[in-house]
């Protein structure tokens, strides 16, 4: 990605929105472009935190892993997002493994090149540390609707999520072009692969969803939001 693209790209990103055409320059003078293959890991969970990343085209799935060798799904990221959430604001390790479920296109920043920039340019971090103050409430508002929800309830909100985030609509259906196995749906929503197994079953029978290697197709998208108590 060339000088341009890049700052046109960061300036799209909702962390440097803020930010004028200068700080944006400075921004991109230290971002490094990174190509990955399918199946790549970026960073593990606990290792010492060098960059924070960008994805400028791909998708991205961070997980923790348990003592028991057991995945558990943070999140799945698309073009535009940044991760990890905890960014350029602390000193702590990555906080999950990073990986790419497709070829992707990544900008790294690295940490420590940032924070001399933030040191001589101290606007930059005001801006930013507003923009996080409101990203830290979104997620705090996920866990506490999900932490009071069943498996059920958590699971069909974890796939209307998706379609808000990663759908598009085609021909009354709606497309949700990840390649998710079961065991990853269950992770995400922590619980089985079995008892995801039946309610993705069930909704088929029910012509109201049906998943492949490849996607999820809402087919009834009203009525998924019935089930999950939408109106």
């Amino acid at each position: 990605m060339n000088k341009e693209r890049t700052a046109v790209f960061l300036q799209r990103v909702p962390l440097f929105h803020d930010l004028n055409v200068e700080e944006i320059a400075r921004v991109e003078e230290i971002t490094i472009s990174r190509n990955l293959a399918k199946k790549s890991t970026i960073f593990t969970e606990g290792s010492e935190k060098e960059a924070v990343f960008f994805i400028q085209d791909g998708l991205v799935k961070t997980f923790k892993t348990d003592e028991n060798g057991h995945e558990q799904i943070v999140s799945f990221l698309k073009s535009g997002d940044m991760f990890p959430h905890t960014g350029f604001f602390n000193q702590n390790p990555y906080p999950a493994t990073a990986e790419a479920i497709v070829e992707t296109q990544l900008l790294a920043i690295p940490v420590r090149l940032f924070e001399h920039l933030m040191m001589s340019m101290p606007a930059i971090a005001v801006k930013m540390m507003r923009v996080m103050g409101d990203k830290i409430r979104e997620l705090q508002e996920d866990l506490q609707v999900l932490s009071g929800q069943d498996v059920k309830h958590r699971a069909l909100s974890f796939l209307l999520k998706l379609a808000d985030q990663h759908g598009e609509m085609v021909d009354n259906k709606m497309m949700i072009n990840l390649p998710m196995t079961n065991q990853e749906i269950a992770n995400s929503v922590g619980t089985t692969r079995e008892t995801i197994n039946r309610l993705l079953n069930q909704l088929g029978k029910e012509e109201i969803l049906e998943v492949d290697r490849n996607r999820i197709v809402i087919i009834d998208l009203d009525a998924l939001k019935q089930q999950r108590g939408y109106k």
